[in-house]
């Protein structure tokens, strides 16, 4: 294929899904939506913390960011009218999951091939042979929590008696998961990183998704987890976007979790950061200065982790109107030729019920090729498409929609 000077952003927004996934009943997740619904809840004066009215997001939203919420599952968009003048549609997934990998390598031109293994809802909920194995590698007689659980609560009611034991703190979700909780002083940090990652064969063999590194720090009335929690993600089962690019000799920059999530594989740098607001920096940053034809991939993890968990629906529309904001700035040093899509991995609906992802389509918006009108794609044709912007053969099943 012809050699491209153009570079391309792939930008993954985590978890902001738009509703419309043909099969969510089968996953529990009916009727959710995270954009249709933080914007129907910003009009009706039900996200006003820290922020009110209408969801502003007029630079996606100018792109297309309304229409394809409204494509993707026919919600009404108040705050999010504009008349598109980008790329504009959303995508459906076919992997049988709603979690971090599955999204983003779907994304990348790589479905799943295989089930994921999710641990029961049960107390205990995992094998003794795991939980024998964690404490092996551990140096110690037991683990706490053994259970489905979100991370602040667990830690809260197990922190006392992990500083008195030493015992690491273990506990799964809806996701094909096993994170492990520990103080970075007195459990000590690099000792919970190599844990994760001595354990990680043994559950990737399982297709357990990741393991996963939750260190926090503090007294246990006043904990907070910190930004050097790390995922040991099972690797991909072909090769993905970022190989294929690589792999043509042409840069390629990750931006946060990328790294965890792709094991590293066609990843030539890595930036991370303590937040989202770092990792924008960073995104900037390479808008003025990655290579002609390079890819750029980024992903920013808060607006699930701090916001669609903990159902915290004004958080999660602060920090959208936090980003969009910010956008002008990456924009403006963005060349003639680039492709920018801004898309999400899954959905994580603040007003649904319960506390773990939600199965969606995802929008597609993009800048650098005018109007466009894709409307409903696949996951894999967001890779297909970019391999093609930047005259990279595809080597997986998408179909380019440039």
């Amino acid at each position: 294929m012809a050699k491209s000077e153009g570079r391309a952003f792939l930008i993954v927004m985590d978890s902001v899904g738009c509703g419309g996934a043909p099969d969510a009943a089968a996953f529990g997740d009916e009727g959710s939506n995270t954009l249709g619904h933080i914007a129907q809840a910003c009009a009706e004066g039900r996200a006003e913390v820290g922020r009110s009215g209408l969801l502003k997001m007029p630079n996606l939203d100018r792109l297309g960011l309304g229409a394809a919420i409204r494509l993707a599952s026919g919600a009404a968009t108040p705050g999010l009218s504009a008349v598109p003048e980008g790329l504009w549609g959303a995508a459906t997934e076919v992997s049988k999951g709603k979690d971090t990998p599955s999204g983003h390598w779907e994304l990348s031109g790589v479905p799943v091939p295989w089930d994921w293994t999710y641990f029961p809802d049960t107390v205990p909920a995992f094998p003794d042979d795991i939980v024998a194995e964690v404490c092996r590698l551990a140096g110690t007689e037991g683990i706490l929590g053994n259970c489905h659980a979100s991370g602040v609560p667990i830690i809260a009611e197990h922190c006392e008696e992990h500083l008195r034991t030493g015992w690491p703190i273990c506990y799964t979700s809806a996701d094909s998961v096993f994170q492990i909780a520990a103080h970075e002083e007195a459990f000590g940090l690099e000792r919970l990183l190599k844990l994760c990652q001595d354990l990680a064969p043994m559950l990737h063999a399982r297709k357990v998704g990741r393991v996963i590194a939750r260190p926090f720090t503090g007294s246990c009335g006043d904990f907070r987890r910190t930004s050097n929690r790390h995922d040991y993600a099972i690797a991909p089962p072909a090769p993905t976007l970022l190989d294929w690019v690589s792999g043509a000799g042409r840069a390629t920059h990750a931006i946060g979790k990328i790294g965890d999530i792709f094991s590293m594989r066609g990843i030539g740098t890595l930036s991370k950061g303590k937040s989202d607001a770092d990792l924008f920096e960073h995104l900037v940053r390479l808008g003025a200065d990655a290579e002609a034809g390079s890819l750029t991939f980024a992903n920013f993890v808060e607006f699930d982790t701090l916001y669609g968990h903990p159902r915290d629906v004004s958080g999660y529309a602060r920090a959208l109107e936090w980003f969009d904001a910010g956008l002008p700035r990456f924009f403006a040093n963005l060349r003639p030729g680039d492709l920018a899509i801004f898309t999400a991995d899954h959905g994580n609906d603040p007003t649904f019920r319960g506390t773990e992802h939600t199965r969606e389509r995802v929008p597609l918006t993009g800048w650098g090729v005018g109007l466009r009108e894709i409307w409903l794609r696949a996951f894999v044709d967001v890779g297909a498409s970019i391999a093609a912007h930047l005259g990279v053969a595809s080597q997986g099943p998408g179909r380019s929609f440039l």
